[in-house]
C-alpha cells in the first residue's frame, strides 16, 4: 500500500514540476522576440513529432499512409477546416487500401 501511495506522489510531483517551474522562473515577460517566437512553435512541433510517426503504422501499408498524409498536407495548405482535412484524409486512405487489396 505504501508503494502505491509513493508511486502516486512521485507521479504527481513529476507532472506538477514542469508546469510550475516556468511560472516561477519566468515571472517577467520575455524580452527577446526570437525566444518568444521559438516558444510559440513548441506545442505544434511536439504534437507533430508525436503524431506523424503513428500515421505510417496505423495502416496496413505505407502507400495508403503516404497518400493520406499528402492529402492532409495539401488541404491544410489550402486552409481547409480540420474536419474537412481529417475526413478527406480518411477517405483517401480507405480508397487506397481498397485499391491495394485488388492490386495485391
Amino acid at each position: 500500500m505504501t508503494r502505491c501511495i509513493t508511486a502516486v506522489l512521485i507521479m504527481a510531483l513529476v507532472t506538477y514540476l514542469p508546469r510550475m517551474l516556468p511560472l516561477v522562473i519566468f515571472r517577467n515577460e520575455l524580452a527577446s522576440k526570437k525566444i518568444r517566437t521559438f516558444l510559440n512553435y513548441i506545442p505544434y512541433a511536439v504534437l507533430a513529432s508525436m503524431t506523424f510517426p503513428d500515421i505510417f503504422y496505423s495502416t496496413s501499408n505505407h502507400i495508403s499512409a503516404v497518400a493520406g498524409s499528402i492529402t492532409a498536407l495539401i488541404l491544410s495548405y489550402l486552409e481547409k477546416s480540420l474536419v474537412v482535412v481529417a475526413l478527406a484524409s480518411i477517405a483517401v486512405v480507405f480508397f487506397a487500401e481498397y485499391l491495394m487489396a485488388f492490386a495485391l
